[in-house]
């Protein structure tokens, strides 16, 4: 019995099951002949599978292409009313979407045309839920696909009615949810985005505002090998502006199992540094490892190659090791450590650094090329922390988002497994705290 089975086997006693082909019809697709311009551009929408996979919503109107009624009628195609499930069944296996509208498919669907004693929206939610079982009965050497006799066979739970509505109404709440704090992040990674070009340009004024632009109050800025700056700004090659650069250029260390962290160019991210992969070198090896100098937690990661650019900072007081392609940066005390960071993550500093690299097989920069490049920032500390902070807001409020969003999608992966299997039943209380 395979895991699929036993999930089934398990389902409540006042539950049935049915093969999908006793809930409804199965639909395939197909596609006219694209030497025939007549069958293309009419006003029948066709989908295909790259357009179901990408989707975030559970329904959709618009596709990239169509078809005419000719194109329709001279092809393998089929029209599928409002409100049928489309799951992919080749290559990319159990994604799925509803249409809102009369569609037609390729041939990588095959969609279910539900009778009306079943609800499209639970079996949304349970379809990409069974993606393993399609996977298990797929076959194909170049692709996997599962045949149109197959898909028919496969069984799916059948709720009373009522219970699939609820269910697929708490799942959809949970969904949309999940959809506005995805939008709400993305909004604010782009607020981010304009508001660090504008501080990194313009900078804060003395009361605490963007400061006008170059062309709002030209008497406010100055020529500079970057084009122009506030007045009050300093500008220099960044190596004016650091105590330290260590550079652990050279062989890789030995790495062991266990013991202090060893953080290479693949964990350095842009903005921070991730866990994976773990990597790490023997206590006893750290001292003679790190002759060149021992990092602290604000000091700036910058990479020099494979990848070449991604900034972060150092962000622990416990001991770690870096590896070669990692340099790092020991700002002078009129610069601070999170304001170096936002400086050579601009899309300005990365375009430059591009531009000095060098190297056939992967781009890379010399230490003696990178700490040439200039850097414009306030003299003022002031104005410095003023910066950080605004976008310090800024991440935060992002990362409460995150958290949000890691939260409600558990909340949602948990009662997919529960609600859909029948393993917690709805009541009133479940459903009013959804």
């Amino acid at each position: 019995m395979s895991d699929y089975e036993s999930v089934l086997a398990d389902i409540p006693d006042d539950w049935t099951t049915a093969t999908i082909e006793g809930l409804g019809s199965v639909v395939s697709g197909g596609t006219p002949s694209r030497e025939i311009a007549s069958y293309w551009g009419g006003s029948i929408p066709w989908v295909t599978p790259g357009e179901v996979t990408t989707l975030k919503e559970k329904t959709f109107r618009l596709t990239s292409e169509s078809i005419t009624e000719e194109g329709l009628r001279q092809s393998g195609a089929n029209l599928l009313p409002a409100g049928s499930l489309l799951v992919t069944t080749r290559a990319s296996l159990g994604y799925c979407a509803i249409n809102s509208v009369p569609v037609t498919t390729n041939q990588g669907f095959k969609s279910i045309v539900f009778r009306q004693s079943s609800n499209p929206d639970f079996y949304y939610h349970w379809t990409r839920k069974v993606s393993p079982e399609l996977k298990r009965r797929a076959s194909g050497t170049t692709f996997l696909e599962i045949s149109g006799s197959d898909f028919k066979q496969i069984k799916f739970p059948v709720p009373p009615s009522a219970e699939q509505q609820t269910i697929a109404q708490i799942l959809d709440t949970l969904d949309t949810q999940i959809q506005k704090t995805e939008a709400l992040i993305a909004k604010l990674e782009k607020i981010k985005e304009g508001l660090l070009h504008d501080l990194l340009t313009r900078g804060i004024d003395e009361n605490g505002q963007l400061r006008p632009s170059p062309e709002q109050a030209p008497e406010l800025y100055k020529d500079s090998a970057l084009g122009l700056i506030p007045k009050q700004w300093l500008i220099g090659p960044i190596e004016h502006a650091l105590e330290k650069i260590i550079d652990y250029r050279g062989k890789t260390p030995t790495k062991t199992e266990h013991g202090i962290p060893l953080i290479t160019a693949k964990n350095v991210r842009m903005g921070f540094i991730a866990p994976e992969p773990r990597e790490f070198i023997a206590s006893s090896s750290y001292d003679n490892w790190m002759t060149r100098g021992i990092p602290s937690k604000t000091d700036v990661v910058f990479t020099t190659e494979a990848p070449l650019g991604n900034v972060a900072q150092v962000g622990t007081d416990e001991k770690v090791a870096f590896a070669q392609r990692v340099i790092i940066l020991q700002p002078k005390s009129h610069l601070r450590p999170e304001l170096l960071k936002l400086l050579l993550m601009s899309s300005d500093f990365q375009g430059r650094a591009m531009r000095a690299a060098s190297g056939s097989t992967a781009l890379g920069i010399k230490q003696s090329v990178f700490k040439k490049l200039f850097i414009a920032h306030p003299a003022s500390m002031a104005e410095q922390d003023a910066m950080t902070k605004i976008l310090r807001d800024l991440d935060e409020r992002r990362a409460s988002e995150f958290r949000c969003l890691t939260k409600l999608t558990e909340m949602k992966m948990g009662l997919m497994d529960d609600l859909l299997t029948g393993r917690v039943r709805i009541t009133p209380l479940l459903k009013d705290a959804v």
